[in-house]
């Protein structure tokens, strides 16, 4: 399963695993992919312990970091000396307030209260260019950080020219042949072709229709990986048919022990099925696929009140969450997911996922061999 981007990375398996956990980036690791943590979940003196405990657990493998630098965004969040949360518009703070009231979901006491609104502020900006500078900030502090991933369109150029100086590999996803050509003016290295099944912020274009696309527009350029609906062996080895050179899994992880998710979510989950991961804007602002919800319903009900752009929907999205996951009200839990949530139904490990993969990869060629055998 050694293909191009393995060199790039020095990694074993062309198997890249996207995570909000440090855990799972660790595992992945060390069992010979390449594990990239989400660093939008954390302000950036948290994402310095989290890179640090996982530089310490790697044993000096390579790994890497995930930020979002949105091209479309509330500009006037960054011009801005206020908090997020007194720029949000009292008719949504007292939209989320009288919904939550409805359903019986209670106030944060006040000490938890506290401590939830202080670390949300320490990150209100980090889905905001300047916000995404103080996380990348952080990244290159760290020797073992060997790739940079732009979630959201093309990083910017200079950044990619300074990444190239410290020897670091530059990734972005994308989700439309159109976007091909800025990516290439921009000098990435490693396109995500992201299917509309992946979790997260997805376009409308299924993997099986885009992956060749993006193959035939960049791979003279750099390497090529697939993601949406990957979950089993023989998706890498659909994938590396079509001509991808790796594969990026989400969802899959979610499912894992070493996962970030709490025991009711981790129940959610298994329950979840593959239609129950729909598109909304409620989380943050930007069509995102997530687990359908009373959370998710009530803003494609709310009329004149319309998700906020990003970081202000962000901030809402995650102050409710807080309060949700303290009731465990997995009637509101809305999180992002794909399509392949509707596949796990049990927990397991990250070993025993990497293991899955690479065994099913295998019988998956054997069987195309003896196709192949059998038509001589």
């Amino acid at each position: 399963m050694r293909t191009k981007i393995c060199d790039l990375l020095d990694c074993e398996v062309p198997i890249f695993a996207f995570s909000h956990c440090r855990d799972v980036v660790a595992a992945v690791t060390k069992a010979g992919g390449s594990g990239v943590l989400g660093a939008i979940s954390f302000p950036p003196e948290q994402l310095e312990k989290e890179l640090n405990w996982i530089d310490a657990q790697v044993d000096g493998r390579n790994y890497g970091v995930d930020v979002l630098i949105p091209g479309k965004y509330d500009e006037s969040v960054d011009q801005s000396n206020q908090p997020v949360w007194e720029l949000i518009p009292d008719t949504h703070h007292q939209f989320v307030a009288e919904l939550l009231e409805r359903a019986g979901i209670p106030e944060l006491p006040a000490g938890p209260r506290a401590e939830a609104r202080d670390y949300l502020m320490a990150k209100d900006r980090n889905s905001t260019p300047l916000g995404a500078k103080k996380l990348l900030e952080v990244a290159l502090r760290h020797e073992q950080v060997k790739m940079i991933v732009s979630a959201l369109g093309p990083p910017p150029a200079d950044a990619v020219r300074e990444f190239h100086r410290r020897g670091m590999v530059v990734g972005a996803l994308c989700g439309k042949p159109a976007h091909v050509k800025r990516h290439r003016e921009a000098g990435v290295d490693v396109l995500i072709a992201q299917g509309t099944e992946a979790g997260g912020h997805t376009g409308t274009i299924s993997t099986m229709v885009l992956l060749p696309q993006i193959v035939d527009l960049f791979s003279d350029a750099g390497a090529v990986l697939a993601a949406g609906g990957i979950s089993r062996g023989r998706h890498i080895a659909a994938a590396l048919a079509m001509g991808a050179d790796g594969v990026w899994c989400g969802t899959i992880w979610l499912g894992t022990r070493e996962s970030e998710l709490l025991e009711f979510q981790r129940e959610a989950l298994y329950r979840t099925q593959s239609d129950d991961a729909i598109r909304s804007r409620s989380s943050t602002g930007k069509l995102v696929r997530m687990s359908k919800s009373k959370w998710s319903d009530a803003w494609d009900q709310a009329g004149e009140v319309e998700a906020l752009g990003p970081p202000l929907q962000n901030f809402l999205y995650w102050e409710a969450r807080t309060r949700i996951d303290r009731a465990e009200r997995d009637d509101f839990l809305s999180m992002p997911l794909g399509q392949v949530a509707g596949t796990i139904n049990e927990g397991t490990t990250v070993r025993e996922v990497m293991y899955n993969f690479m065994d099913e990869y295998a019988d998956t060629m054997a069987r195309m061999s003896r196709l192949s055998d059998a038509g001589q």
